[in-house]
């Protein structure tokens, strides 16, 4: 685990220098998601199957990470327990120093609500509502102001300007993949969580929304756990864990596409 921490704090301190060289505000620095020794076991009736395994992870500030693996290798779950959606059988989760795995269910709700943003493949938009109304939804449901600067900002650099008005069905996927991104950034969480982003995209759509994902952490200092199966996504990330039978059995930094498929395939080749 110590290479993979080594690894993660020299990405962090890149995105640093990039940011102190263009001139972005810096956030804290220091660890935004730790993991130790986590365990998820899934129990139906008499059968019990291992989901994660004995995982421990350390996501530093300003950093993109993306997790692959097989089908069944555990990398949606470690989303959902890294995020306080659901709860590991032993181990602990933590989320900016806050015990996660020790929180009752209303306050876990709270701090994913406060801390935590998600993007997904469905979008997730309400059809009902405009862009706008999409993306401040969240904050108005917690009794928050919108940070209108904040919020201008996000859809200045997101290309949105022009359709805050517009309702989801007027848009292309890639617009709406846009729209949540903002909605998930306008709290300005310590972290966000993107399952399978690219997934329901075209190429071209798929490449814009990525191009996105890495500015924020570079340029704004975002942190991003992205989970996908597609290794063009995953390589544009600074590192890409790599899973299988619920363990880490990976960290490739920086790595190309091809190189990505190749570990893949030998894990399906086991």
């Amino acid at each position: 685990m110590r290479r993979r921490e080594a690894a993660g704090v020299r990405t962090a301190e890149a995105g640093v220098r990039r940011r102190e060289a263009a001139g972005v505000r810096q956030a804290p620095t220091g660890e935004v998601i730790g993991l130790d020794r986590v365990t998820k076991v899934y129990r139906t009736g008499t059968v019990a199957v291992t989901a994660l395994d004995d995982v421990s992870l350390t996501v530093p500030r300003g950093t993109f990470l993306a997790v692959m693996g097989p089908s069944g290798s555990g990398k949606s779950t470690l989303l959902q327990v890294a995020a306080g959606l659901d709860t590991p059988t032993s181990g602990t989760v933590t989320v900016g120093g806050t015990d996660v795995s020790g929180l009752n269910e209303a306050r876990r709700t709270v701090l994913r609500r406060d801390r935590i943003g998600f993007v997904f493949q469905g979008y997730n938009l309400l059809p009902a509502f405009t862009v706008e109304q999409n993306v401040t939804l969240p904050l108005r449901l917690a009794g928050r102001a919108p940070d209108r600067d904040w919020i201008r900002a996000l859809v200045g650099r997101t290309g949105l300007a022009e359709v805050l008005h517009r309702r989801p069905a007027e848009l292309s996927g890639g617009q709406q993949q846009r729209v949540a991104i903002v909605r998930a950034l306008a709290a300005r969480p310590d972290i966000v969580f993107a399952d399978e982003p690219t997934g329901a995209l075209d190429v071209r759509s798929s490449g814009g929304v990525l191009t996105l994902l890495r500015e924020i952490v570079d340029e704004l200092g975002q942190t991003i756990v992205m989970v996908t199966h597609d290794p063009a996504a995953a390589a544009r990330a600074h590192e890409v864990l790599i899973m299988a039978d619920g363990r880490i059995v990976d960290v490739m930094r920086e790595p190309g596409a091809p190189a990505l498929a190749a570990r893949l395939t030998s894990l399906g080749a086991r």
